[in-house]
């Protein structure tokens, strides 16, 4: 049989090896075992699995090694379930085996993800005597890696009597592939302090943890290994590296390996453009595919929805449009995971909720990453009712949320103050344990946005390890709930811990020193904030144009509005509405003016502004004027600009127009603007007015204080006491009572209680 040999290794092709097999028929020797066996191996190999199989069943009394092959033969071809089935059967046959069947055996075990099967070939191992054979613990190593039982394989590993680099790479990649890259890389400090000459497997692996680590140096160093050692980086290592340092934010470095790679396949490409994504460079990763797509280089899955995130991103519609086509001309599914997620999430970002809806009904087995990009722009896009709606639907399919869903419904619950709903969401996650700090941060802002700021401050309490979100998110739902002067205490806290602080975490102090009008406090925050070298941009510029102009201070207002690079209309407005309420109208004019030169349209919440301070200034034409104005401007008045125009006229004593203003309205009139023409009837003295309209002002229903207050003192002004008594009672019939007026003032810096 031995002359035979150079022939098996010679066959090329199924056809040449059915000739040698019909030479050793005709010679004799079909029933020789290792004739047999490298038939056997020789067909698996050529991919004629049911051959080796049938030469398998048709030899009489195979031994352990025939067995050991043919099994090995099924897991080189996928057939995990099969190889399982075959050793089984070899063991109701043969009273031995040998070592060389377990390493196959465990492969297969590793695939199919039975741990029961594996702990029961591992006792049949320590049974025949085999755990020492270092193949047969390589492969124990791996199979209680793959499977997640990482301390197992750890507990193997440290048993070993000899490690060789295969045991190394297998137990650091098992700690990678499970999340646990710290203890990867601490085994991988340890291989190298061992001076074990380190192979490719195990440079793989402390790459991609330095990668989901971030660690930026420690990955430069292993990068520096590779080129020292004149380790050859093949696609894995090249596409690895890459992914390492767009993770740690280096695109520089990146893009130096990518344009040096030599044979750039898919892998390579694709993995330059997601570091483009992660960074933020999204118009860098649209041109890198438009280039891998005219250097012929075939895109797979991972890349389009790399390139559908880019679209997304960048809200180009017509360019994920356009990928969309490229996927179904290709005869892609586009109900596949990745694909339907990442068009659902392109068309969710850019608003196009119907055809977002439309590709996630024709996906047939919709991932809980579609949902939640569906439920997600439901929310974004103020659909809150269809998201809560959806999240049901979802439920009841027998899905069951993640974190990322229960954020997104608790977002909607919040938004249309739905605490009932948010409060079975809260259950839900007590029951099931999933409450992370994603979700509980989602709780603190939900109950904050219902107006149940205790609920939020109980769970920011029980809060072990509070990031710097769970404290902006509790600083911002203190404000929202009138609590400013608690958010500031939080700021302090923060400040005093030396606790991590961003952008947001000084824009909700800001905020929270303008809604009381705490212009020391502001001016200090203001300090700490450049301090700590935050970021100016224009949401804190604008936030301290706002605090200093509602705090009085309108030199420094203006000082930070003129050195912002970027100005938006609410940057204006705050600059605007500054001026308007200090009574300085020729500037907040002229500023109005120069916004319209600069080539920002005004908008609805600015006509208002100049509208109320030219109401209180008295500037009667210029109030016209800029009422007029919306109309050239396509701006459909409302509510708040006629009660301005009715204060403004009523203010100067032309009732008779302020009431023709009302009358002529489009919509009914509200308090605010009946409240209005009263008060210019009580400093004009015209009761004439307020006796033809008495009949109206009686049938108002409203808890607004200020106006019944307002209209009981006109009676009592005029002599109707009969009329002002009336008033108050209505006022006691509704449970309502006079709020007290006051004022803020600083005490040695500070705002006293």
């Amino acid at each position: 049989m031995i002359q035979y040999m150079p022939l098996f290794r010679a066959c090329s092709s199924s056809r040449s090896v059915a000739q040698l097999h019909a030479h050793l028929v005709i010679n004799g020797l079909r029933k020789d075992p290792l004739a047999s066996t490298k038939l056997i191996e020789s067909y698996s190999q050529m991919g004629s699995l049911e051959t080796s199989r049938l030469v398998f069943d048709t030899f009489p009394n195979p031994d352990s090694f025939m067995w050991g092959v043919i099994i090995k033969c099924h897991v080189w071809n996928s057939c995990y379930q099969e190889a399982i089935s075959l050793y089984h059967s070899m063991l109701c046959q043969l009273s031995k085996t040998n070592s060389f069947i377990y390493p196959s055996v465990l492969r297969a075990i590793s695939a199919i993800g039975d741990l029961g099967i594996g702990g029961k070939v591992h006792g049949r191992i320590l049974k025949c005597g085999f755990e020492s054979d270092p193949f047969v613990e390589t492969a124990l190593l791996s199979m209680y890696g793959e499977l997640g039982w990482t301390d197992y394989a750890r507990k193997l590993f440290d048993e070993m009597s000899e490690k060789d680099i295969v045991s190394w790479s297998s137990i650091i990649s098992s700690y990678v592939r499970n999340g646990q890259t710290k203890e990867g890389l601490e085994i991988f400090g340890d291989l190298v302090r061992e001076g074990v000459e380190i192979d490719s497997v195990a440079l793989l692996s402390a790459v991609e943890a330095c990668g989901e680590l971030g660690v930026w140096r420690l990955g430069k160093s292993v990068h520096g290994y590779i080129l020292t050692k004149g380790i050859p980086s093949d696609g894995s290592l090249t596409n690895s590296l890459v992914a390492m340092y767009g993770k740690c934010g280096d695109t520089c470095s990146a893009e130096l390996i990518f344009h040096t790679a030599v044979d750039k396949s898919t892998y390579t490409w694709t993995a330059m453009i997601s570091c483009y994504n992660q960074n933020g460079c999204y118009h860098e990763a649209l041109a890198l595919f438009v280039k891998m797509h005219e250097s012929d280089v075939e895109c797979n899955e991972v890349t389009l929805m790399a390139v559908l995130c880019s679209c997304a991103r960048l809200g180009w519609l017509e360019e994920g449009k356009s990928i969309h086509g490229f996927i179904f001309r290709n005869a892609l599914d586009c109900g596949d995971d990745l694909l339907g997620s990442a068009l659902v999430d392109l068309y969710a970002n850019c608003g196009k909720l119907s055809d977002c809806h439309k590709v996630f009904g024709s996906s047939q087995d919709r991932h809980i990453v579609s949902w939640n990009m569906l439920i997600s722009g439901y929310v974004q896009e103020g659909f809150s009712e269809k998201a809560l709606t959806l999240f049901v639907d979802m439920v009841r399919k027998g899905i069951l949320p993640d974190s990322y869903t229960l954020a997104s419904v608790l977002s909607a619950s919040g938004y249309i103050g739905f605490s009932e709903f948010g409060c079975q969401i809260h259950s839900h996650v007590i029951k099931t344990g999933f409450s992370t700090e994603f979700v509980q941060n989602s709780l603190i802002d939900m109950y904050s946005k219902c107006g149940l700021v205790d609920y939020a401050l109980m769970i920011f309490k029980d809060t072990q390890e509070r990031s710097v979100v769970t404290w902006n998110s509790m600083m911002c739902g203190l404000t929202q709930n009138g609590l400013s002067r608690e958010a500031i205490g939080l700021f302090d806290e923060i400040y005093s811990n030396l606790s991590k602080m961003d952008e947001v975490t000084f824009l909700a102090a800001i905020q929270a020193c303008s809604t009381i009008g705490w212009l020391e406090k502001g001016k200090w925050v203001h300090h700490k904030l450049i301090i700590f070298g935050v970021r100016h941009d224009m949401y804190i510029d604008t936030a301290l144009t706002d605090m200093y102009a509602k705090c009085g201070d309108l030199w420094m207002a203006r000082r930070v509005f003129d050195t912002m690079l970027e100005r938006s209309i609410i940057s204006w407005s705050a600059m605007i509405g500054g001026y308007g309420v200090h009574g300085q109208i020729d500037n907040a004019i002229s500023l109005f003016h120069e916004m319209v030169k600069s080539g920002v349209k005004p908008n609805d919440i600015i006509i208002t502004n100049i509208l109320s301070a030219c109401s209180h200034a008295g500037y009667l034409d210029e109030g016209k004027y800029f009422f007029n104005l919306m109309i050239y401007l396509s701006i459909e008045p409302k509510p708040e600009h006629f009660a301005c125009l009715v204060d403004l006229l009523s203010r100067a004593g032309d009732i008779d127009k302020a009431y023709e203003v009302i009358t002529s309205m489009p919509f009914p009139a509200d308090v605010s603007i009946w409240g209005a023409l009263i008060n210019g009837c009580r400093i004009h003295k015209r009761m004439d007015i307020i006796k033809m309209i008495q009949q109206r002002l009686e049938n108002m229903q409203t808890d607004d204080t200020g106006y019944y207050t307002l209209l009981s003192n006109i009676y009592a002004e005029g002599g109707e006491w009969k009329e002002c008594r009336m008033v108050r009672s209505k006022m006691r019939s509704l449970g309502l009572r006079k709020v007290d007026g006051y004022s803020m003032i600083e005490v040695e810096k500070r705002i006293p209680v």
